[in-house]
């Protein structure tokens, strides 16, 4: 299927695909456990990577199970990410604004379509200097489920007023990537996370930087 630009939709994971995070988000962790005197699992991260916090702290991490106590605990984790972001900067990935400065001039949409909290994307976007970049914004606040279920993506295609068959998802981790593929969204892995060989079976292309895939994924969307 080839397209028109202005017909498609460009769908974007946040941590892993626009910036990377993982350190800050792993501080976080460790300084709220700190905080509270709770046990952290030394591979913590990587076992709620691409998940929301309502799901990592009760399932995950049994720090709690009480609605309310969960989602105290999961703001004030969120809080702690915000001051770290704050305190020692970030930047965007390698490739990110020449992508997105060609997707804008190709006149394609773009939304981003994350697990984490608005707050923290608004923040990070402001520190980079990035505010305005995307036509809109899906945030878990927004969703009833989180990934690997595709209500993320679906909702960010129909914030772009595109059938998801129309748009493609760049993502990095295997629970988006599922997410996607459960929207029968196409997807361009970010081996970023992981290498490119683990990737090349759950995906429809892999790249390293999001500028890789900029002229043809502008010119044809049957690129894969």
């Amino acid at each position: 299927m080839t397209m028109q630009a202005h017909e498609m939709g460009m769908l974007f994971d946040w941590d892993g695909v626009i910036i990377d995070s993982s350190q800050q988000h792993e501080e976080s962790g460790e300084r709220l456990a700190a905080e509270e005197g709770l046990d952290l699992p030394p591979d913590h991260f990587v076992q709620g990577f691409g998940k929301k916090n309502e799901f990592i702290i009760p399932h995950l991490l049994g720090w709690a199970t009480e609605v309310n106590e969960v989602h105290r605990l999961s703001l004030r984790k969120e809080a702690l990410y915000r001051e770290i972001v704050v305190e020692k900067g970030l930047d965007a990935l390698p490739g990110v604004h020449v992508f997105l400065n060609r997707l804008r001039q190709a006149g394609v949409p773009t939304c981003v379509g994350s697990s984490t909290h608005r707050q923290n994307i608004d923040t990070i976007l402001g520190v980079m200097g990035f505010e305005g970049w995307f036509d809109d914004i899906v945030t878990s606040e927004d969703v009833k489920e989180g990934k690997p279920h595709p209500e993320v993506f679906l909702k960010a295609a129909s914030k772009l007023d595109r059938p998801p068959e129309c748009c493609i998802v760049f993502e990095d981790a295997f629970a988006g990537i599922d997410a996607a593929r459960a929207g029968g969204i196409k997807v361009v892995g970010m081996a970023t996370t992981h290498d490119e060989a683990t990737l090349q079976t759950r995906v429809d292309r892999v790249v390293h930087r999001l500028d890789e895939s900029q002229q043809s994924v502008i010119r044809n969307h049957a690129y894969y």
